[in-house]
């Protein structure tokens, strides 16, 4: 009996290790949300310009997220890219939803059910063409844009700015856009 009370405490601490980790609301301090943020112009294709490499993006170019909206008001997200290994298109589909008040770029998302992670729109020009997105800390960091490039300026600004809060800018990833052929964009 009290072997299987210790192992349902195990359970649901680890659960609640899970889940707590998993929904992390802390970002990197000096990586400050947007105010004044306007979901719907927001909406639309991003190409990814650079990033930092991780699991779920491993080995893919050519990608891109694609927001909309739901009836609810979340965001729905489809990221795409081609897999340079398996030469194939994949994708993954989430949902983002804001951690506050709509007008601040604060958010949160998941494409694994209940688990969401953390992410700050902290630099965005007025006309929404580009935009630096970071995550809940020093390992993710995402410069996009509208087009498949971006402006010299603009991508000098947003370095500075990730150099300032202490990115480690040489891990950035350049993101090819050679391809057409994304069944995933209409």
């Amino acid at each position: 009996m009290k072997k299987a009370h210790l192992y349902r405490i195990y359970l649901l601490t680890m659960f609640s290790f899970i889940m707590f980790s998993c929904q992390k609301q802390v970002i990197v301090d000096k990586a400050l949300p947007i105010k004044n943020f306007d979901v719907n112009r927001y909406l639309g294709t991003w190409y990814e310009i650079a990033r930092f490499d991780f699991s779920f993006e491993k080995d893919l170019d050519n990608t891109t997220a694609h927001y909309t909206l739901n009836d609810n008001g979340d965001l729905k997200v489809l990221n795409s890219g081609f897999n340079t290994k398996s030469k194939q298109w994949k994708k993954a589909d989430g949902t983002a939803k804001f951690r506050k008040d709509k007008t601040v770029g604060l958010l949160k998302v998941s494409f694994f059910g209940p688990f969401y992670s953390s992410y700050n729109i902290i630099a965005l020009d007025p006309e929404y063409k580009y935009a630096l997105v970071v995550g809940k800390d020093y390992d993710y960091l995402w410069i996009l844009s509208r087009e498949t490039t971006i402006p010299e300026h603009v991508k000098k600004q947003y370095l500075e700015l990730a150099t300032q809060i202490g990115y480690d800018i040489s891990k950035l990833l350049w993101i090819d856009h050679n391809r057409n052929d994304n069944p995933y964009l209409n």
